[in-house]
Protein backbone atom coordinates (compact mmCIF):
# COMPACT_ATOMS: atom_id res chain seq x y z
CA UNK A 1 0.00 0.00 0.00
CA UNK A 2 1.43 3.59 -1.13
CA UNK A 3 1.38 6.06 1.96
CA UNK A 4 0.43 9.46 0.76
CA UNK A 5 0.74 12.54 1.49
CA UNK A 6 -2.22 13.02 3.07
CA UNK A 7 -1.76 9.80 4.80
CA UNK A 8 0.69 11.97 7.27
CA UNK A 9 -0.74 14.63 7.31
CA UNK A 10 -3.73 12.80 9.27
CA UNK A 11 -1.94 9.87 11.47
CA UNK A 12 -2.65 11.87 14.25
CA UNK A 13 -6.25 11.27 13.94
CA UNK A 14 -5.25 7.21 14.57
CA UNK A 15 -3.17 8.05 17.73
CA UNK A 16 -4.24 11.12 19.22
CA UNK A 17 -0.95 12.46 18.46
CA UNK A 18 1.19 11.98 15.43
CA UNK A 19 2.31 8.48 15.30
CA UNK A 20 6.23 9.47 15.44
CA UNK A 21 5.54 11.09 18.71
CA UNK A 22 4.48 7.81 20.41
CA UNK A 23 7.15 7.05 22.35
CA UNK A 24 5.73 7.32 25.89
CA UNK A 25 6.39 3.63 26.97
CA UNK A 26 9.83 3.32 25.35
CA UNK A 27 12.33 2.48 28.40
CA UNK A 28 15.16 3.91 26.69
CA UNK A 29 19.17 3.56 27.50
CA UNK A 30 21.71 1.04 26.84
CA UNK A 31 21.57 -2.07 29.16
CA UNK A 32 18.36 -3.58 27.09
CA UNK A 33 16.52 -6.48 27.37
CA UNK A 34 17.11 -6.84 23.38
CA UNK A 35 15.13 -9.16 21.88
CA UNK A 36 16.75 -11.07 19.00
CA UNK A 37 14.67 -13.02 15.95
CA UNK A 38 15.97 -15.24 13.04
CA UNK A 39 14.19 -14.78 9.85
CA UNK A 40 13.94 -16.20 6.54
CA UNK A 41 13.84 -13.06 4.13
CA UNK A 42 12.29 -15.37 1.18
CA UNK A 43 9.14 -16.27 3.53
CA UNK A 44 8.69 -13.20 5.92
CA UNK A 45 6.63 -13.91 9.48
CA UNK A 46 4.43 -11.34 9.58
CA UNK A 47 3.86 -11.37 12.94
CA UNK A 48 7.92 -10.40 14.04
CA UNK A 49 7.10 -7.43 11.13
CA UNK A 50 4.34 -6.33 13.32
CA UNK A 51 6.52 -6.72 16.49
CA UNK A 52 9.71 -4.63 15.38
CA UNK A 53 6.31 -1.83 13.70
CA UNK A 54 5.65 -1.60 17.51
CA UNK A 55 8.77 -1.00 18.19
CA UNK A 56 9.55 1.64 15.54
CA UNK A 57 6.24 3.56 16.62
CA UNK A 58 7.04 3.64 19.97
CA UNK A 59 10.57 5.53 19.42
CA UNK A 60 12.68 2.52 19.67
CA UNK A 61 15.22 0.75 18.15
CA UNK A 62 15.63 -2.21 15.50
CA UNK A 63 18.69 -3.67 13.67
CA UNK A 64 17.88 -4.62 9.41
CA UNK A 65 19.14 -6.46 7.14
CA UNK A 66 19.73 -4.96 4.27
CA UNK A 67 21.53 -5.99 1.20
CA UNK A 68 24.25 -3.25 2.10
CA UNK A 69 25.11 -4.01 5.71
CA UNK A 70 23.14 -4.30 8.34
CA UNK A 71 21.39 -1.36 9.85
CA UNK A 72 20.30 -0.07 12.81
CA UNK A 73 16.68 1.74 12.40
CA UNK A 74 14.74 4.02 14.33
CA UNK A 75 11.57 6.62 13.72
CA UNK A 76 13.37 9.39 11.33
CA UNK A 77 10.59 11.70 12.20
CA UNK A 78 11.44 11.30 16.22
CA UNK A 79 13.98 13.11 17.54
CA UNK A 80 14.40 11.28 20.43
CA UNK A 81 14.32 7.94 18.64
CA UNK A 82 17.25 9.34 16.36
CA UNK A 83 19.09 10.17 19.55
CA UNK A 84 18.62 6.61 20.32
CA UNK A 85 20.33 5.33 17.21
CA UNK A 86 23.38 7.48 18.43
CA UNK A 87 23.41 6.48 21.70
CA UNK A 88 23.42 2.86 20.56
CA UNK A 89 26.21 3.20 18.55
CA UNK A 90 28.05 5.67 20.24
CA UNK A 91 28.23 7.96 17.27
CA UNK A 92 28.81 11.36 17.19
CA UNK A 93 25.32 13.58 17.18
CA UNK A 94 27.02 15.68 14.27
CA UNK A 95 27.24 13.36 11.61
CA UNK A 96 24.01 13.19 9.52
CA UNK A 97 21.65 9.80 8.74
CA UNK A 98 20.39 7.99 6.12
CA UNK A 99 16.55 8.28 5.67
CA UNK A 100 15.53 4.72 4.11
CA UNK A 101 11.83 4.92 2.42
CA UNK A 102 9.52 2.72 0.94
CA UNK A 103 7.74 4.57 -1.74
CA UNK A 104 7.60 7.72 -3.69
CA UNK A 105 4.72 9.59 -1.46
CA UNK A 106 7.44 9.17 1.59
CA UNK A 107 9.75 11.07 -0.31
CA UNK A 108 7.70 13.63 -1.07
CA UNK A 109 6.75 13.76 2.00
CA UNK A 110 10.55 14.45 3.69
CA UNK A 111 12.46 16.39 0.78
CA UNK A 112 11.80 20.34 0.24
CA UNK A 113 12.05 20.78 -4.04
CA UNK A 114 10.71 18.82 -6.70
CA UNK A 115 12.10 15.83 -7.65
CA UNK A 116 14.86 16.66 -10.95
CA UNK A 117 14.83 14.74 -14.04
CA UNK A 118 18.16 13.10 -12.61
CA UNK A 119 16.77 12.27 -9.65
CA UNK A 120 13.94 10.55 -11.19
CA UNK A 121 16.06 8.70 -13.76
CA UNK A 122 18.30 7.22 -11.14
CA UNK A 123 15.46 6.07 -8.99
CA UNK A 124 14.21 4.45 -12.14
CA UNK A 125 17.41 3.08 -12.48
CA UNK A 126 18.70 1.97 -9.11
CA UNK A 127 15.80 2.37 -6.31
CA UNK A 128 15.52 -0.01 -4.92
CA UNK A 129 18.92 -0.49 -4.55
CA UNK A 130 22.50 0.95 -2.68
CA UNK A 131 22.05 4.62 -4.12
CA UNK A 132 21.50 7.61 -1.51
CA UNK A 133 20.49 10.73 -3.16
CA UNK A 134 21.03 14.49 -1.59
CA UNK A 135 17.99 16.54 -1.57
CA UNK A 136 17.11 19.67 -0.23
CA UNK A 137 14.85 18.18 2.95
CA UNK A 138 11.72 19.21 4.21
CA UNK A 139 10.52 20.41 7.67
CA UNK A 140 9.35 17.34 9.29
CA UNK A 141 12.92 16.35 8.90
CA UNK A 142 14.31 16.86 12.61
CA UNK A 143 18.17 18.18 12.65
CA UNK A 144 19.24 15.80 14.77
CA UNK A 145 18.66 13.25 11.56
CA UNK A 146 20.70 15.71 9.35
CA UNK A 147 23.10 16.59 11.96
CA UNK A 148 21.64 20.45 11.31
CA UNK A 149 22.39 20.85 7.82
CA UNK A 150 19.29 22.08 5.46
CA UNK A 151 19.48 18.74 3.06
CA UNK A 152 18.37 15.13 3.60
CA UNK A 153 20.42 11.73 1.97
CA UNK A 154 17.34 9.36 0.91
CA UNK A 155 17.18 5.82 0.06
CA UNK A 156 14.80 2.94 -0.77
CA UNK A 157 16.62 0.06 -0.10
CA UNK A 158 16.79 -3.90 -1.83
CA UNK A 159 15.64 -5.70 1.04
CA UNK A 160 11.99 -7.40 1.82
CA UNK A 161 12.05 -6.93 5.25
CA UNK A 162 13.49 -3.81 5.27
CA UNK A 163 10.75 -2.25 2.87
CA UNK A 164 8.32 -4.24 5.02
CA UNK A 165 8.99 -3.27 8.04
CA UNK A 166 9.00 0.67 6.82
CA UNK A 167 5.74 -0.05 4.79
CA UNK A 168 3.88 -1.60 7.90
CA UNK A 169 4.76 1.34 10.15
CA UNK A 170 4.23 3.98 7.51
CA UNK A 171 7.61 6.14 8.75
CA UNK A 172 10.36 6.66 7.52
CA UNK A 173 13.48 4.80 8.84
CA UNK A 174 16.76 6.54 9.93
CA UNK A 175 19.55 3.98 9.31
CA UNK A 176 23.06 4.15 9.76
CA UNK A 177 25.12 0.70 9.76
CA UNK A 178 24.78 -1.39 13.31
CA UNK A 179 28.30 -1.47 14.39
CA UNK A 180 30.12 0.40 17.36
CA UNK A 181 31.07 3.76 15.85
CA UNK A 182 34.38 3.28 14.07
CA UNK A 183 34.49 -0.24 13.85
CA UNK A 184 34.16 -2.64 10.52
CA UNK A 185 30.01 -2.72 9.44
CA UNK A 186 28.25 -5.49 10.13
CA UNK A 187 27.37 -8.09 7.01
CA UNK A 188 27.00 -11.28 8.92
CA UNK A 189 23.94 -12.01 11.63
CA UNK A 190 26.77 -12.42 14.45
CA UNK A 191 28.31 -9.29 13.56
CA UNK A 192 25.25 -7.27 15.16
CA UNK A 193 24.29 -9.32 17.95
CA UNK A 194 27.96 -9.17 18.89
CA UNK A 195 27.68 -5.67 18.92
CA UNK A 196 24.15 -4.43 19.69
CA UNK A 197 22.64 -6.63 22.32
CA UNK A 198 21.70 -5.05 25.00
CA UNK A 199 21.89 -1.42 23.29
CA UNK A 200 19.01 -2.04 21.02
CA UNK A 201 15.23 -2.96 21.49
CA UNK A 202 15.47 -5.67 18.86
CA UNK A 203 18.32 -7.27 16.48
CA UNK A 204 16.37 -9.12 13.38
CA UNK A 205 18.86 -11.54 11.71
CA UNK A 206 18.58 -12.70 8.15
CA UNK A 207 20.83 -13.28 5.23
CA UNK A 208 24.44 -12.15 5.53
CA UNK A 209 24.33 -8.92 3.52
CA UNK A 210 24.81 -9.47 -0.63
CA UNK A 211 26.56 -6.36 -1.57
CA UNK A 212 29.04 -5.97 1.34
CA UNK A 213 29.75 -2.23 1.59
CA UNK A 214 27.15 0.61 2.68
CA UNK A 215 25.38 2.52 -0.25
CA UNK A 216 26.81 5.12 -2.62
CA UNK A 217 26.10 8.70 -1.86
CA UNK A 218 25.33 11.04 -4.62
CA UNK A 219 24.39 14.42 -4.19
CA UNK A 220 23.02 16.36 -6.64
CA UNK A 221 22.45 19.85 -5.35
CA UNK A 222 25.42 21.34 -7.45
CA UNK A 223 26.00 21.66 -11.25
CA UNK A 224 27.74 18.67 -11.57
CA UNK A 225 26.86 15.17 -9.64
CA UNK A 226 29.15 14.47 -7.37
CA UNK A 227 29.95 10.53 -5.29
CA UNK A 228 30.33 11.84 -1.62
CA UNK A 229 31.04 7.89 -0.76
CA UNK A 230 31.57 5.46 -3.13
CA UNK A 231 29.21 1.95 -2.79
CA UNK A 232 27.00 -0.63 -4.76
CA UNK A 233 26.36 1.46 -7.47
CA UNK A 234 29.32 2.07 -9.29
CA UNK A 235 30.42 5.32 -10.88
CA UNK A 236 30.78 3.10 -14.27
CA UNK A 237 26.80 2.94 -13.80
CA UNK A 238 26.26 6.52 -12.81
CA UNK A 239 27.72 7.98 -15.70
CA UNK A 240 25.67 5.62 -18.25
CA UNK A 241 22.57 7.08 -16.98
CA UNK A 242 23.25 10.85 -15.94
CA UNK A 243 26.53 11.41 -17.80
CA UNK A 244 28.88 13.45 -16.01
CA UNK A 245 29.29 12.65 -12.25
CA UNK A 246 32.95 14.23 -9.92
CA UNK A 247 33.97 12.28 -6.82
CA UNK A 248 34.55 14.43 -3.65
CA UNK A 249 38.45 15.16 -2.90
CA UNK A 250 37.68 14.43 0.51
CA UNK A 251 37.73 10.39 -0.60
CA UNK A 252 41.21 10.71 -2.55
CA UNK A 253 42.53 12.88 -0.16
CA UNK A 254 43.57 11.85 3.32
CA UNK A 255 43.42 15.85 4.68
CA UNK A 256 40.01 16.61 2.49
CA UNK A 257 36.81 16.31 4.41
CA UNK A 258 34.53 14.06 3.86
CA UNK A 259 30.94 15.04 3.60
CA UNK A 260 28.60 11.98 3.31
CA UNK A 261 26.88 10.43 6.17
CA UNK A 262 29.22 8.11 7.99
CA UNK A 263 32.53 9.32 6.60
CA UNK A 264 33.51 12.21 8.82
CA UNK A 265 35.66 10.20 11.00
CA UNK A 266 37.80 7.43 11.40
CA UNK A 267 35.76 4.36 10.13
CA UNK A 268 35.75 0.55 9.35
CA UNK A 269 38.56 0.24 11.92
CA UNK A 270 40.22 -3.19 12.80
CA UNK A 271 41.71 -3.69 16.26
CA UNK A 272 45.15 -4.12 14.59
CA UNK A 273 47.34 -1.34 13.23
CA UNK A 274 46.60 -1.66 9.01
CA UNK A 275 48.92 -1.52 5.92
CA UNK A 276 48.04 -1.48 2.66
CA UNK A 277 50.43 -2.06 -0.17
CA UNK A 278 50.00 -0.97 -3.81
CA UNK A 279 51.92 -2.25 -6.71
CA UNK A 280 52.20 -4.39 -9.23
CA UNK A 281 50.84 -7.74 -7.89
CA UNK A 282 54.25 -9.92 -7.75
CA UNK A 283 55.40 -7.21 -6.04
CA UNK A 284 52.92 -6.20 -3.61
CA UNK A 285 52.93 -9.93 -2.69
CA UNK A 286 57.10 -10.30 -2.25
CA UNK A 287 56.57 -6.73 0.22
CA UNK A 288 53.60 -8.60 2.37
CA UNK A 289 55.57 -11.83 2.64
CA UNK A 290 58.94 -9.93 3.65
CA UNK A 291 56.59 -7.89 5.86
CA UNK A 292 54.92 -10.29 7.73
CA UNK A 293 58.04 -12.41 8.04
CA UNK A 294 59.70 -9.14 10.12
CA UNK A 295 56.57 -8.86 12.22
CA UNK A 296 56.66 -12.59 13.25
CA UNK A 297 60.16 -12.24 14.40
CA UNK A 298 59.21 -9.75 16.32
CA UNK A 299 56.79 -12.27 17.83
CA UNK A 300 53.76 -10.31 16.14
CA UNK A 301 50.60 -12.33 15.26
CA UNK A 302 50.30 -10.98 12.01
CA UNK A 303 47.39 -11.06 9.49
CA UNK A 304 47.35 -10.83 5.60
CA UNK A 305 44.41 -9.66 3.52
CA UNK A 306 44.93 -11.17 0.49
CA UNK A 307 43.42 -12.21 -3.15
CA UNK A 308 42.39 -15.88 -4.23
CA UNK A 309 45.91 -14.72 -6.74
CA UNK A 310 47.95 -14.38 -4.45
CA UNK A 311 46.72 -16.44 -1.25
CA UNK A 312 48.50 -19.74 -2.35
CA UNK A 313 51.97 -17.39 -2.17
CA UNK A 314 51.64 -16.76 1.50
CA UNK A 315 50.21 -20.03 2.05
CA UNK A 316 53.30 -21.83 1.18
CA UNK A 317 55.85 -19.45 2.39
CA UNK A 318 54.16 -19.50 6.00
CA UNK A 319 52.64 -22.46 8.05
CA UNK A 320 52.35 -20.86 11.46
CA UNK A 321 49.63 -20.41 14.23
CA UNK A 322 51.26 -16.86 14.05
CA UNK A 323 49.53 -15.78 10.83
CA UNK A 324 46.15 -15.77 9.33
CA UNK A 325 45.70 -15.50 5.91
CA UNK A 326 41.87 -14.36 4.42
CA UNK A 327 41.54 -13.90 0.95
CA UNK A 328 38.63 -11.27 -0.47
CA UNK A 329 37.85 -13.35 -2.99
CA UNK A 330 39.67 -13.51 -7.34
CA UNK A 331 40.92 -10.05 -8.59
CA UNK A 332 37.83 -10.32 -11.19
CA UNK A 333 35.21 -10.14 -8.93
CA UNK A 334 35.45 -6.80 -7.13
CA UNK A 335 32.34 -7.56 -6.25
CA UNK A 336 32.46 -10.88 -4.28
CA UNK A 337 35.48 -8.34 -2.81
CA UNK A 338 33.32 -6.26 -1.32
CA UNK A 339 30.95 -8.78 -0.06
CA UNK A 340 33.61 -10.13 2.09
CA UNK A 341 35.32 -7.53 3.48
CA UNK A 342 34.04 -6.02 6.58
CA UNK A 343 33.70 -9.75 7.54
CA UNK A 344 37.49 -10.09 6.66
CA UNK A 345 38.26 -7.01 8.86
CA UNK A 346 36.23 -8.54 12.23
CA UNK A 347 37.91 -12.02 11.30
CA UNK A 348 41.10 -10.81 12.04
CA UNK A 349 39.93 -8.98 15.02
CA UNK A 350 38.83 -12.59 16.49
CA UNK A 351 42.00 -13.76 15.68
CA UNK A 352 43.44 -10.96 17.56
CA UNK A 353 45.91 -10.09 15.22
CA UNK A 354 48.63 -6.97 15.93
CA UNK A 355 48.73 -6.35 12.54
CA UNK A 356 47.96 -6.42 9.06
CA UNK A 357 49.28 -6.15 5.74
CA UNK A 358 46.37 -5.71 3.04
CA UNK A 359 46.57 -6.15 -0.83
CA UNK A 360 45.59 -3.00 -2.81
CA UNK A 361 43.31 -3.62 -5.23
CA UNK A 362 42.02 -1.82 -8.46
CA UNK A 363 39.87 1.42 -7.72
CA UNK A 364 37.55 0.79 -10.64
CA UNK A 365 33.65 -0.51 -10.60
CA UNK A 366 32.37 -1.31 -7.02
CA UNK A 367 36.65 -1.75 -6.40
CA UNK A 368 36.76 1.98 -5.39
CA UNK A 369 34.12 1.55 -2.56
CA UNK A 370 36.33 -1.62 -1.31
CA UNK A 371 39.66 0.24 -1.50
CA UNK A 372 37.76 3.03 -0.19
CA UNK A 373 36.63 1.68 2.92
CA UNK A 374 40.25 -0.30 3.37
CA UNK A 375 41.76 2.99 3.21
CA UNK A 376 39.96 4.46 6.47
CA UNK A 377 40.53 1.23 7.91
CA UNK A 378 43.89 1.34 7.44
CA UNK A 379 44.12 5.30 8.70
CA UNK A 380 45.33 6.12 4.86
CA UNK A 381 48.42 4.02 5.66
CA UNK A 382 49.54 2.97 1.98
CA UNK A 383 53.01 1.83 0.90
CA UNK A 384 53.91 2.27 -2.83
CA UNK A 385 55.96 -0.53 -4.01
Amino acid sequence: MLRSRAYYDIIDLAYGVPAFLVSNFYTGGINLDTKVFYIDEDNLDINIIKEATSVIRSGGTVVIPTETVYGLGANALSSEAVSRIFKAKGRPSDNPLIVHISCLDMLIYIIGEPISPKAQALMDRFWPGPLTLIFKKSSKVPREVTAGLETVAVRMPDSSFALSLIEESGLPIAAPSANLSGKPSPTMPEHVVNDMAGRVDMIICGKDSRVGVESTVLDLSGDIPTILRPGGVTYEQLREVIGEVAIDPGLVDKDGVPKAPGMKYTHYAPEAEMLIVKGHVKAVADKLAQLAKEAMEANKRVGILSSDETKIIYSSLFDSEQIKIISLGSRESSSTMAARMFAALREFDKAGVDVIYAEAVEEVHIGMAVMNRMKKAAGFNILEV
